[in-house]
């Protein structure tokens, strides 16, 4: 077995915090101001206890599933996530990763890699979209999209402007200048296997966004792209309804964690949606994603299809998400420390070691498919699920 081989996320972790520049994993590893909703994210799935069977258990079990028009081999998916500056090869190879692993990928607007490589790499990608610019400009984005052969369209919302951590951000210049270079050579040097990954390629990392561009024009750097998201009116759902007219495949909105909001989005057309909160990267204090699923899966998931995000670390994260009425879930974090870890090969190993969770849970479970997962399987104390938007709870479940 390979010596860069890990059995865990946690490992994973450890690895690309020991191989990364330190502002390089803290842009990954951080949420925003005291970080409550990312530590929440992650221990709210520690409350919930299985009900495992001891005999009868299937010899064979079935982990695909089928999301958003596709098979996928696990009830996995890639989340979109911006500028992958952990590995030179960055969102391409995750794309390999995901397609050996037989799953799909959602390709961020403000990745660093241009859509039609990332394509190449994994045709079953989703490219996400941010409400930034006027309409033209977010149709000539889709166009793009379409023209590259992307099967739909993953539409974030759960994103506001946060941006203090109460440590303190990591610096991420605008540019690699000189300067910068200068700048950042300590914290560099200090990490020389990622450094001489750069260095074989010939290339700096890039913070550009080729992404926002339309073809053959210059992409604006990542900050000059947020800027503009910051300068755009936010989107009413009269907006969402118009952007779901201008796609006619698959129509994900990421970022629904109120019962309300989700009804909404079934009103806009949406073909499914996900509990999100960005990863913990929004509003500082929102409840677990985990928390906020069960009612949401109650109120829509018979009309769309319920996936989630936030806090997924094992594959049994991953089941209990689908005991409580996820389709599937969506990764982030996990797969970024893979990249950051070893590559694309770091980034399979991720999703081997999910697989093997989801398994091993069927197994204990007494379960022959994922699809047969229901509550009755999980222990769930009381006052755990957080209803929100519901005019008739409060919103202490």
């Amino acid at each position: 077995m390979s010596t860069s081989w890990f059995e865990s996320v946690a490992e994973a972790q450890r690895l690309a915090k020991k191989r990364l520049p330190g502002s390089v994993f803290s842009a990954l590893h951080a949420g925003s101001e005291r970080g409550l909703t990312l530590a929440d994210n992650v221990a709210a799935f520690d409350e919930l206890r299985f009900a495992p069977r001891t005999a009868g258990q299937s010899g064979e079990r079935e982990l695909g599933t089928r999301v958003l028009d596709r098979d996928v081999a696990l009830p996995v998916l890639i989340s979109p996530t911006g500028v992958q500056a952990v590995h030179p090869e960055g969102e391409v190879a995750v794309a390999r990763a995901a397609a050996a692993r037989g799953t799909s990928m959602g390709l961020s607007s403000f990745g660093s890699k241009p859509i039609e490589e990332v394509i190449a790499a994994n045709p079953n990608l989703y490219f996400q979209v941010y409400w930034t610019g006027s309409r033209d400009d977010i149709l000539r984005r889709l166009e793009r999209a379409r023209a590259a052969g992307a099967i739909g369209i993953i539409l974030t919302l759960d994103w506001s402007f946060s941006h203090s951590r109460d440590w303190g951000s990591p610096h991420i210049p605008e540019r690699l200048n000189f300067r910068e270079l200068l700048r950042f050579a300590p914290e560099s040097l200090r990490k020389p296997r990622w450094l001489l990954e750069y260095a074989k390629t010939g290339r700096l990392p890039d913070l550009s966004v080729p992404n926002m561009a339309s073809p053959g024009d210059e992409a604006p750097t990542f900050f000059g792209a947020y800027g503009q998201w910051m300068q755009t009116r936010p989107p009413s759902w009269d907006d969402v309804r118009w952007l779901r007219e201008q796609w006619d495949g698959p129509f994900l909105v990421k970022g629904v964690i109120r019962v309300d909001e989700a009804r909404r989005a079934v009103d806009a057309g949406v073909s499914a949606l996900s509990v999100s909160n960005h990863g913990g990267n929004n509003l500082d204090g929102t409840p677990a994603t985990i928390r906020a699923l069960p009612a949401i899966a109650e109120a829509v998931g018979d009309q769309v299809e319920v996936l989630l995000d936030g806090g997924i670390r094992r594959g049994s994260d991953v089941v209990k998400a689908l005991a409580l009425g996820a389709r599937a879930v969506l990764i982030g974090r996990a797969y970024l420390w893979g990249l950051g870890a070893n590559g694309q090969a770091g980034v399979e190993n991720v999703l081997d070691v999910l697989r093997g969770g989801i398994d091993s849970a069927l197994l204990a479970l007494g379960k022959r498919s994922v699809h047969e997962l229901g509550r009755e399987d999980l222990v769930v104390p009381a006052g755990f699920a957080t209803e929100l938007g519901s005019p008739a709870k409060t919103h202490s479940g």
